[in-house]
C-alpha cells in the first residue's frame, strides 16, 4: 500500500491493523487510496504511527460563516487566514504519530525535562504530552531520535499533512459534531485546566489521538497570513505546500487543555516566535522509512 513489500518487511515491526471504521470520505476527501483504516507501524522507543496514504483533499475552512458563529465574539474573530478552502495534493504517503510526544518519549530520547515541573511529578507523567517545548527544540528530538532509531528519519509534520490527519476524511468544521467533542478533546470545557494523558479521549477515523485539544501542535511550516489566498490564486496546483519560507513565525495547530471551543478545530490557525515556550504547546512526529542502502 506504500513501499514495495521487501522494505516494509525491513521498516515495519509489529504490523496491525487499528479497528476504526474508515469513515465514508464524501466531497471533501477528493483522492486518496485509503479505503480501509491505515495500518500501525511501531519504531523502536513504542512509538506508534499510523500508515496515511497519499491523497487530495480540501484544506481550510469552507463553512467561515459557522466558524464565526461559534466565536464569541463574532465581529473580532480573527479568522480570515483560515480561507479560501483550497485542493491541496498529499503526494507522498505520511507515518504520522497517533499521539502528541508523550514526556516518557522526550525523557527517553533527551534526558531532560522541560515544562512545568509539577507536570513531570504526576503519577503518570510518562504519558502526558510534553510541554514546554520551542520549536527548535521539536526539531532537535526529532533528529536525536533518528539517532535513536535509525531505520527513520523524523520530522514535523507540515501544516497540511497535519490539517489532513486532523480531519481524518471529514468535511465541516470538525470531524465529529460539536455534541460529541468532549469525547474526543481534552479542552477547557472537560480538562480542568490540565494536560491529560494522551490517547484518554477517542481516536479519529485514522486513529489519530488528541489531534484536538490537549496540546496545541508545533508544525514545520512558517506562517502567512495570506498563505491560503495565495495558493488559491496559483496557477499550478498546490502539491505538498510548505507554508512560508521567510517567516519568522512558526504554525501551531489543533488547540490545547486550556482552550475554548471555538479554537479545537483542524481549520483553526495560529503561530508564534519559534523560541516561544508554553504549558499548552507540544508537538507530534512524522516518520520516514529510510532506505537501508543509503549512508547515514
Amino acid at each position: 500500500m506504500w513501499v514495495a513489500r521487501a522494505a516494509l518487511a525491513f521498516v515495519l515491526e509489529g504490523r496491525e491493523m487499528i479497528s476504526h471504521a474508515c469513515n465514508a470520505v464524501g466531497v471533501f476527501l477528493l483522492s486518496a487510496s485509503l479505503c480501509a483504516a491505515p495500518p500501525v507501524v511501531g519504531n523502536s522507543i513504542g512509538m506508534r504511527f499510523s500508515e496515511l496514504p497519499a491523497a487530495t483533499f480540501q484544506m481550510g475552512t469552507a463553512d467561515i460563516d459557522e466558524a464565526r458563529f461559534e466565536h464569541p465574539d463574532a465581529d473580532k474573530a480573527d479568522i480570515g487566514d483560515e480561507t479560501p478552502a483550497h485542493r491541496v495534493t498529499l503526494g507522498r504517503p505520511t507515518l504520522m504519530a497517533q499521539t502528541e510526544t508523550t514526556q516518557g518519549q522526550w525523557f527517553t530520547v533527551m534526558q531532560n525535562r522541560p515544562g512545568p515541573a509539577e507536570f513531570w511529578q504526576r503519577d503518570d507523567w510518562e504519558q502526558l504530552p510534553v510541554v514546554g517545548v520551542d520549536w527548535f527544540m521539536a526539531q532537535r528530538f526529532t533528529e536525536e531520535l533518528g539517532v535513536l532509531d535509525p531505520r527513520f528519519t523524523y520530522r514535523l509534520p507540515t501544516e497540511a499533512e497535519w490539517e489532513y490527519a486532523a480531519r481524518a476524511g471529514q468535511s465541516g468544521l470538525r470531524p465529529v459534531a460539536l455534541a460529541d467533542l468532549e469525547d474526543h478533546a481534552w479542552y477547557i470545557h472537560n480538562s480542568d485546566d490540565l494536560p491529560h494523558p494522551v490517547a484518554t479521549r477517542k481516536a479519529n477515523a485514522f486513529g489519530l489521538y488528541d489531534m484536538l485539544g490537549n496540546a496545541w501542535e508545533w508544525v514545520a511550516d512558517g506562517y502567512a497570513r495570506d498563505t491560503y489566498a495565495r495558493r488559491a490564486a496559483a496557477s499550478s496546483p498546490s502539491v505538498d505546500p510548505s507554508g512560508a519560507q521567510s517567516s519568522e513565525l512558526r504554525v501551531r495547530r489543533g488547540g490545547s487543555y486550556h482552550c475554548p471551543q471555538h479554537l479545537v478545530r483542524p481549520g483553526y490557525r495560529t503561530a508564534d516566535n519559534p523560541e516561544k515556550r508554553y504549558s499548552v504547546l507540544g508537538f507530534r512526529v512524522v516518520a520516514l522509512p529510510r532506505d537501508p542502502s543509503t549512508p547515514r
